[in-house]
């Protein structure tokens, strides 16, 4: 039976691979492994992504699957990018960082505030080449925040198509149509590819 490493703590990422890949997988995480935090130095969401799956495939030479995500708002150039889980500071606080998007766009019209979340999965397995499967979900940034379901820019990311803010979505709701759900399902059609290397 094949093993799978998902570079996450969150048990909640873990459970989604687990029902994706089925009972012919063994999907474990960084709870069931020991490794150290690997330095996110990349510009771009597909290079920490790789960084963080390269590492750990090297380590226990079996595939891995790890993913970067974030923010990006247009009016502020692509900010904050990679660096939306520490926007605001090292101590990633949601809070701070989405009272700091808030106010760098005071005053911008609704029609200029349009953002989209960004995730991309890199699966990487010895001696393959690492391939990455990026995801988005479009919608623009409110001007208060709404909702207390999700986690993150949830509050404030809003999707017009339903008139509302992705923290007021149930979770099964939001899971069927987020960036992370987009990048899993292109990433879905190759799992094959991704399951087939070296390791037990």
């Amino acid at each position: 039976m094949r093993t799978i490493i998902i570079a996450t703590k969150n048990e909640n990422k873990v459970k989604e691979f687990r029902d994706m890949f089925g009972a012919d997988v063994v999907v474990q995480s960084l709870l069931d492994v020991e490794m150290e935090d690997i330095p996110e130095t990349g510009v771009t969401f597909e290079e920490n992504a790789s960084l963080k799956a390269e590492a750990i495939a090297g380590v226990y030479n079996v595939p891995v699957i790890a993913d970067d995500s974030g923010l990006e708002i247009d009016a502020l150039h692509g900010r904050p990018g990679v660096y939306s889980a520490r926007y605001a500071g090292e101590d990633k606080n949601d809070e701070a960082n989405t009272a700091k998007v808030l106010q760098e766009l005071e005053g911008v019209p609704e029609e200029e505030r349009t953002a989209r979340f960004v995730c991309v999965i890199a699966a990487a397995a010895p001696g393959k080449e690492t391939e990455t499967f990026r995801g988005t979900c479009e919608g623009s940034i409110a001007t208060s925040k709404s909702g207390t379901n999700g986690f993150g820019y949830d509050p404030i990311f809003y999707l017009p198509e339903r008139g509302v803010c992705m923290a007021e979505l149930p979770p099964e709701e939001k899971n069927k149509i987020s960036h992370r759900y987009q990048a899993l399902q292109k990433m879905k059609e190759q799992s094959m590819n991704i399951t087939s290397g070296e390791g037990e």
